[in-house]
């Protein structure tokens, strides 16, 4: 199947959608780590992404679920 230039690929795709969703998850960790002084990100990061760990969708997807 020929693509057209101006249709990204699958693998451009999927590299906006992270790029999106390392900004969602920075954006609760920011808002965590305000409600929680003294705590480093880092932990607050690895927290919030424990909740699924299988990838970077499923972690979206249940952060979104939550707020």
């Amino acid at each position: 199947m020929k693509q057209n230039r101006s249709t990204p690929t699958l693998e451009d795709r999927i590299e906006q959608i992270r790029a999106e969703i390392e900004r969602v998850v920075q954006e609760r960790v920011d808002v965590v780590a305000k409600e929680s002084p003294g705590v480093p990100k880092g932990v607050i990061r690895n927290l919030l992404v424990a909740r699924a760990p299988s990838c970077a969708c499923e972690q979206y997807l249940v952060l979104r679920r939550e707020t």
